[in-house]
């Protein structure tokens, strides 16, 4: 799998918490988006966004599929940032 660092596994942590506009701790690497916090397209589109500007990459929106909790997102930041574990 590849590895996101840590400080970087926070940081998409509290973006995404703050889109999606729950606790930090109400979410876990696994616990997803949609079914588990109610968010929509919209606010998927706008994590992917807001990781694109924090950490300065390219994500490509067919990645979306992917992004479905943050086990996901760590995933195609690393590959994104070219970052391997």
């Amino acid at each position: 799998m590849t590895d996101v660092r840590a400080i970087d596994r926070e940081r998409i942590a509290e973006l995404v918490s703050e889109i999606l506009e729950i606790d930090r701790a109400e979410m876990s690497e696994t616990s997803l988006f949609k079914d588990d916090h109610g968010a929509d397209s919209l606010r998927a589109i706008e994590i992917l966004a807001s990781l694109e500007r924090e950490f300065r990459v390219e994500i490509d929106q067919s990645s979306l599929a992917r992004m479905v909790n943050l086990r996901g997102i760590y995933e195609v930041v690393a590959e994104s940032s070219g970052q391997k574990g």
